[in-house]
């Protein structure tokens, strides 16, 4: 019968864990679809301050009474790319001080509101949005919805799997090194059974509030429990982006260091937090103590971490680097050469140049039928790079350039939105049926052929410095052109004879057009970046 219990206590920790990822990964790539700009002014406005940022985070947390749902939410941002990193860690930061809310409700008053339970009807309605939005923003909306449901169910199945031993577990007391070394590991491993550093919290109080434990072994037991919050930051980077997972370490270090520090210093905050206590005229009783000692020691670990977030951002940026990451990163522009503007022009060139290259190679991964994850990575590369072109753009037309240097800067500011919308298109083609040419019938696969071949000889005349680039495109222009008329042509006659079918033909339609489309966005770009710059005035 244990065997079974068991047994049966692990798949439901299974299951409950693979809702868990399955929920964040539903809720960061909804959010990214659905949310567009309103949403990145949104947490740009309620972030854009340190103060900002830490008071959300405080906020949101004591209302919805989860910091796990907050920072696996924020998390969610990072990774869909609708928060920065800096901001971030402030909501994390807030996050945790408002967890200590839960403390003060059981402390006072005996009741704790779960957001797990709210899991169910969000899961109906965003498969409900899903079902009535196909094609509209109301379908990833739904996703993102459902996937905060099932967020929360995996949390609440992890509950129910480890809940039983959390309750007959018995907490460690005295205050030797070793016993309070035992008590940290008991509140990190209750909260990483439970899945909730407010059931840690809740059952600590209980047990302070019957005796069992004295005020420091308590406080102990409540150190160990906000460590054991940062297992659940670090299951939502499975599969994440890198500034994902440097939220959730900074989150790990945020509580790390304040446990440290906190533990070294045990006996005097316990005392001091007693003086406070009687100074605030709160009741006597410990859970009210500790309930303060648990406020108390997070905003000690904001204070601690407000000198070191700068420092702490800057290292996390130099660690999780993906190649992406570093081709996104600018290698010619330099704030040094703003006030120089020719020499900021030929900087501008130089990178815009290089994000030519990129929406290039993204146009041929498209051809080369990558999938459209793939290609929407090297996509993202450029828009990335591309935002950080626009900022040097936009502080470099703040100075006082020469009408020539002006029409100039109008110029690469073209050329930047043909490279953009040359990688958009990529991207459409390959979603449109990446690897499908392969499956088309003799006569469109051979035109295919034809065409992706012109295609490629395009991306390569586009990418090419020599004094003849005009010309080059423009014969490469003309054959592109006329191998995608005649695969064009080639599909159309394949769908009325009934070689294929129309639902396929209108696929390999849609990904030729978006093909063509990128190609023109390509050699737009490079006509205009090889005309010769405007006479001087």
């Amino acid at each position: 019968m244990a065997v079974d219990l068991t047994l049966t206590g692990a798949a439901t920790a299974l299951g409950g864990l693979g809702l868990f990822l399955l929920g964040m990964t539903m809720m960061s790539d909804g959010l990214k679809l659905a949310a567009g700009a309103a949403l990145e002014r949104i947490l740009a406005a309620a972030t854009r301050t340190r103060w900002h940022g830490l008071g959300s985070g405080v906020l949101v947390t004591a209302m919805v009474q989860s910091s796990t749902a907050v920072t696996v939410a924020t998390i969610g941002f990072v990774n869909a790319g609708l928060l920065a990193l800096g901001p971030s860690l402030w909501v994390l930061f807030g996050a945790n001080v408002g967890t200590t809310m839960t403390g003060w409700i059981v402390a006072l008053v005996g009741l704790r509101f779960k957001i797990e339970a709210l899991a169910l009807p969000l899961i109906g309605v965003g498969v409900l949005l899903r079902m009535t939005g196909a094609g509209t923003r109301r379908a990833p909306v739904g996703d993102a919805v459902a996937g905060f449901g099932l967020l929360f169910l995996g949390i609440a199945l992890l509950q129910q799997a480890f809940g039983a031993l959390s309750g007959d577990t018995l907490l460690p007391a005295g205050d030797g090194v070793g016993a309070v070394l035992l008590q940290v590991g008991a509140g990190l491993l209750m909260t990483v059974l439970t899945q909730s550093s407010s059931a840690a919290m809740a059952i600590t109080l209980t047990a302070a509030q019957g005796g069992l434990l004295s005020a420091q072994s308590a406080a102990a037991v409540i150190i160990g429990a906000n460590v054991g919050t940062t297992v659940t930051a670090l299951m939502a980077t499975v599969g994440a982006t890198p500034n994902a997972r440097r939220a959730a370490l900074a989150h790990v270090a945020f509580n790390v260091v304040t446990a440290a520090v906190a533990l070294a210093m045990l006996p005097w905050m316990v005392d001091a937090i007693a003086v406070l206590r009687a100074w605030l005229g709160l009741p006597p009783d410990p859970a009210a103590r500790l309930a303060l000692f648990h406020t108390a020691f997070n905003v000690f670990g904001v204070l601690l971490m407000w000198p070191l977030a700068t420092p702490l951002t800057h290292w996390l940026q130099r660690r999780f680097r993906s190649a992406e990451e570093d081709e996104s990163r600018p290698r010619f522009l330099d704030e040094n050469v703003l006030p120089v503007p020719e020499l900021a022009l030929q900087a501008l060139a130089q990178e815009i140049a290089r994000v030519g290259g990129l929406a290039r190679r993204t146009a041929a991964s498209a051809l080369a039928g990558a999938p459209g994850s793939a290609v929407a990575r090297e996509r993202d590369t450029v828009q990335q790079l591309d935002a950080v072109v626009e900022r040097f753009i936009e502080r470099l037309s703040r100075a006082a350039l020469p009408p020539a240097a002006a029409r100039d800067l109008a110029r690469w500011l073209r050329v930047l939105r043909y490279h953009e919308t040359a990688a958009e298109q990529a991207v459409l083609a390959a979603q449109a049926g990446a690897g499908a040419d392969a499956a088309l019938p003799e006569a469109p696969r051979a035109a295919a052929a034809a065409f992706v071949g012109q295609a490629h000889a395009l991306l390569a005349a586009c990418g090419a410095s020599d004094g003849a680039v005009a010309d080059r495109i423009a014969t490469a222009v003309e054959r592109a052109e006329v191998s995608y008329q005649a695969f064009k042509a080639a599909l159309l006659d394949a769908g009325a004879t009934g070689a294929m079918p129309i639902d396929a033909m209108e696929a390999a339609l849609a990904r030729a057009s978006a093909l063509r489309r990128a190609l023109d966005q390509a050699a737009k770009a490079a006509r205009l970046s090889a005309a010769p710059a405007p006479a001087a005035s």
